[in-house]
């Protein structure tokens, strides 16, 4: 088994609780299934959200999704002047037995502009 990272992010309309918790658990249950994990493989996963969202935790919607046992966190991305707003991302750190190859970092919504390389 290796330790493997797996990036993603989403944009939402506006700082609004249910907006949030809808595009996290979005999110979440994407990175799940696209790289065919349960929460017995997550180790940890950290949350950010850009300063202008302040509604809710992200970290709730993965709570909300049966994470109970998985160490969670959110922090506030740092407020650079032309960076995208409304922007939830998450780093979850995995224990798999594939390559860093078979990774699927997961990108939705408007938060695709920030990877077009791999956006979905």
């Amino acid at each position: 088994m290796a330790v493997r990272a797996i990036r993603g992010a989403t944009q939402v309309d506006a700082d609004v609780r249910d907006q949030i918790l809808e595009a996290t658990t979005e999110l979440v249950t994407e990175v799940m299934a696209r790289n065919e994990l349960t929460t017995d493989d997550v180790i940890s996963v950290i949350f950010t959200a850009t300063p202008d969202l302040t509604a809710e935790f992200p970290a709730l919607a993965a709570r909300k999704l049966g994470f109970h046992e998985v160490p969670l966190l959110c922090a506030s991305e740092i407020a650079v002047p032309h960076a995208l707003p409304r922007v939830i991302r998450i780093m979850a750190h995995v224990e798999v037995d594939r390559p860093r190859s078979d990774i699927q970092h997961v990108y939705l919504r408007g938060a695709t502009a920030l990877r077009l390389d791999i956006a979905q």
